[in-house]
């Protein structure tokens, strides 16, 4: 029988569970090489200079956020490459919807003047963890038309360019990074429409 215990994060003090089974550095080092990773691919500079300043601006994101990305520690290998595989499903339906949606500003833009009616839409979020409330907005920000401007909690308020932009806010998105996160043992979270 395992006891949990409870981890504060240094910089927030924010209260994390975690099974005394695991071992909470290795997800530090995962959320470190990740980041590595990111760093040398965008840079693209391998000299000394640029890894150390890498190598410093990778530690201190993951001393302040490292519990983001894995906020449910228990879960295995396997969960979390299936999860990893849904991710990436997820972003090239992403890719997909940000196409479709250029097409669309773009005839926006060379058509009518009166099918702009910019507003700001209030949209209520049931998604459970920051990351993936993080992943929405930026989501939203990503996809051409929409713009995440503040979010309150569990409601997002969201700058749409037209009434069909607005319209897209349909919960498909949401529903979408839901599926992502599943894990064994959790209900499907369904969000109505």
């Amino acid at each position: 029988m395992g006891a949990a215990i409870a981890h504060i994060a240094p910089p927030f003090g924010r209260l994390t569970m975690a099974d005394s089974n695991s071992n909470p550095h290795i997800y530090k080092v995962i959320v470190f090489t990740l980041l590595m990773v990111v760093w040398m691919v965008f840079s693209g500079l391998f000299d000394a200079f640029h890894l150390t300043l890498g190598v410093i601006s990778c530690a201190i994101v993951t001393w302040l956020s490292s519990d983001l990305l894995f906020e449910h520690r228990n879960q295995s290998v396997l969960t979390r490459l299936t999860q990893g595989c849904r991710l990436f499903a997820y972003f090239m339906w992403m890719f997909w919807q940000i196409t479709l949606a250029n097409i669309y500003i773009l005839k926006l833009a060379f058509g009518r003047s009166e099918a702009i009616q910019p507003q700001i839409v209030r949209y209520q979020c049931s998604l459970e963890t920051d990351f993936q409330k993080f992943l929405l907005a930026n989501s939203i920000t990503l996809t051409p038309g929409t713009v995440t401007i503040k979010i309150m909690g569990d409601t997002f308020y969201i700058h749409a360019i037209s009434d069909d932009a607005a319209k897209g806010l349909d919960g498909e998105m949401e529903r979408r990074i839901a599926r992502v996160f599943e894990f064994p043992g959790k209900p499907s979270t369904e969000t109505a429409s």
